[in-house]
C-alpha cells in the first residue's frame, strides 16, 4: 500500500463510508489504499474490510486526537456522521468540528465532507412556513451538517461537499417501504405534499465520493449534490407494484400525520419532507442524477436497485 495514496474513511463499516471503501478496493487502476476508520476493529464488517486489502484503524468522531492519528499521513480523508445513533444536533456538530480540524492537523491534502443544507437559511427560526423544533433547527439532521461546513471551510484541510438524496435504503431498514392496509391493499405512505423524491442507493454515494476523489485539486471548494433518479410518488408506487408482485398505491400523507407518528425522529423526517416540497425545483436541482453520473457512471436508478433488493424489502 506504500505507493498508493492512502484515503481514510470514516464510517468505513457504515453506508457510505462503505461504499466508498469497497469502491477504492474494486478500481482496477489501484490509484488508492484504503484506511478504514472505525471504532470496532474486530467487528465483522471491519475484518471483511481487512481481508479485501484495506488498512482498518481505531478512531473515535468525540475524540479529535484519535482522529488526528487515524489521519495521519493519509492524503484524502472522507468525513461522515450519523445524527441517527444519537439524535443529538450538538453532539453531531461537535464531531464534525473534530473532524474538520483533525484533517488539517494530520496534514490531509484533500478532504470530502458529506454534508446537507442549513434549512434555517431558507426558513429562518421565525418563518412559520416550516415547524421549528427544538427550538433552534428547522430540520435537525440537515441544520448540523450544514452549519459545520463553515468551520470545514475555515479550519479543515481543503474540503469538497458531497450533499446526498434520500437513501433508497430507508425503505428498508427505516420503515418507509409499502404496508398492508386495513382492507388488505399495499400503500406507499410518505408526505411529499405532490412534489417529486430524489433518491439513491446508498452504495452509489460512495462510489460517487471516490470520483470527487478522483478529480483531486479541481474539486476542492465545490459542492456535489448527487441522486440516483428523481420520482414521484406514483412513480415509487409503480415500481414497488412491477418488483414486489403486489399493487402498490401511493398516498400523499399530510406532513403533520407524518411528524405525528411518534418514531424518534418524526417530527424531523417530516420537516425534512416538507422542507423538500416548499422548495420544489430549487432543491431537486441541487440532487442532480446527470452530476452523480459523471461521478460514478454505473449509477443505478431505482427500478435497477430495487430489482436487486425487493426482497429486502419489508412488507408490513
Amino acid at each position: 500500500m506504500s505507493d498508493r495514496k492512502v484515503i481514510a474513511v470514516i464510517g468505513a463499516t457504515g453506508a457510505q463510508g462503505g461504499g466508498l471503501a469497497r469502491a477504492i478496493l474494486a478500481d482496477p487502476d489501484r490509484r488508492f489504499a484504503v484506511r478504514a476508520i472505525t471504532r470496532k476493529t474486530d467487528s465483522d464488517k471491519a475484518q471483511a474490510l481487512a481481508a479485501a486489502g484495506a488498512e482498518v484503524v481505531a478512531a473515535d468522531a468525540d475524540d479529535q486526537a484519535s482522529l488526528t492519528r487515524a489521519f495521519a499521513g493519509a492524503h484524502g480523508a472522507y468525513l461522515v456522521t450519523n445524527f441517527w445513533e444519537h439524535l443529538s444536533t450538538e453532539r453531531e456538530l461537535k464531531q464534525a468540528a473534530a473532524m474538520a480540524r483533525a484533517t488539517k492537523a494530520a496534514g490531509v491534502v484533500h478532504a470530502v465532507w458529506s454534508t446537507l443544507e442549513d434549512t434555517r437559511l431558507a426558513f429562518p427560526l421565525d418563518d412559520p412556513r416550516l415547524k421549528t423544533l427544538h427550538g433552534k433547527y428547522k430540520v435537525p439532521h440537515f441544520d448540523a451538517k450544514g452549519e459545520a461546513d463553515a468551520i470545514f471551510a475555515a479550519e479543515a484541510a481543503p474540503t469538497s461537499y458531497l450533499l446526498a438524496a434520500f437513501y433508497w435504503e430507508n425503505f428498508i431498514y427505516f420503515g418507509q417501504g409499502p404496508h398492508k392496509g386495513a382492507d388488505g391493499n399495499f400503500v406507499l405512505a410518505l408526505p411529499l405534499g405532490g412534489g417529486k423524491l430524489p433518491g439513491i442507493a446508498a452504495e452509489d454515494i460512495g462510489k460517487c465520493a471516490y470520483g470527487i476523489f478522483r478529480r483531486g485539486p479541481e474539486a476542492v471548494g465545490q459542492r456535489f449534490g448527487i441522486a440516483g433518479e428523481v420520482l414521484s410518488g406514483p412513480e415509487y408506487a409503480a415500481a414497488f407494484s412491477r418488483h414486489l408482485g403486489v399493487p402498490v398505491s401511493f398516498y400523499d400523507m399530510p406532513f403533520d400525520d407524518y411528524r405525528a407518528l411518534g418514531f424518534p425522529g418524526a417530527d424531523d423526517m417530516g420537516n425534512m419532507f416538507e422542507h423538500h416540497a416548499i422548495l420544489g425545483e430549487e432543491f431537486r436541482r441541487n440532487r442532480s442524477p446527470e452530476l452523480a453520473r459523471t461521478l460514478n457512471p454505473a449509477l443505478q436508478s431505482f427500478d435497477v436497485w430495487l430489482k436487486a433488493n425487493a426482497s429486502r424489502v419489508p412488507l408490513g
